[in-house]
């Protein structure tokens, strides 16, 4: 499972909609609602976050929490190490072999660490500008 599929459901299941009719309400199929529940999907578009957040009359600072989440449920992560430390490099890659056998205690103080650690906050992604337009000159 992932972040965004567990609280997805948490909220579909308080506001006492079902699968189906969710799915229906965003014109999606109910495997695919469900594949993204259960983390079998890669993390949602933006658009459909933003499409289920107006479904469940989700605003503020629950919407920003379930946009949040979707960044962070990709069930498949690369990690680019280039440029980092051995060590870095050496992390990434026993985590990657190892997760699957770390306890549920261990992965929760793992968490902690790395959500306290200097610049744990991500910052907001920006837009690439686009190709600016030729203004058109004036003389007076």
């Amino acid at each position: 499972m992932t972040p965004f599929g567990v609280k997805l459901r948490q909220i579909r299941a308080e506001r006492g909609m079902t699968l189906k009719q969710m799915a229906e309400s965003l014109g999606v199929s109910p495997a695919y609602l469900s594949a993204l529940e259960h983390g079998r999907r890669g993390r949602p578009a933006h658009p459909m976050v933003v499409a289920i957040c107006a479904l469940l009359n989700i605003i503020w600072d629950e919407a920003d929490e379930l946009l949040r989440l979707a960044r962070l449920s990709h069930p498949r992560v690369t990690v680019d190490t280039q440029g980092l430390s051995a060590p870095a490099t050496e992390l990434a890659n026993l985590l990657a072999e190892r997760i699957r056998k770390l306890a549920p205690a261990e992965i929760e103080r793992m968490l902690a660490i790395l959500k306290a650690a200097p610049g744990a906050k991500p910052q907001p992604r920006r837009r690439r500008p686009s190709a600016a337009k030729p203004r058109p000159v004036t003389t007076p």
